[in-house]
């Protein structure tokens, strides 16, 4: 059993995703409300901007937007 640390609160855990149990709903909710955000807007000049326009936290923006998932919205 490996432990990890989330990516977004720090806690440690014993599965395989990058978050937490407790968060994963959190990041499903954050990463729904970034991609229908893109959808329906223009992509801000900066990563503050979007950060400002989501209420999603740049830590997390960073982390969703290295994702492959995301590409085609950029």
């Amino acid at each position: 059993m490996e432990l990890n640390k989330c990516s977004r609160c720090g806690a440690f855990y014993t599965t395989s995703s990058n978050v937490c149990p407790n968060c994963v709903p959190k990041d499903t909710c954050d990463q729904l409300n970034l991609k229908n955000f893109l959808v329906e807007n223009e992509m801000p000049a900066s990563i503050e901007a979007l950060s400002a326009d989501t209420g999603i936290s740049m830590k997390n923006l960073n982390r969703f937007l290295d994702n492959d998932d995301f590409n085609v919205y950029l």
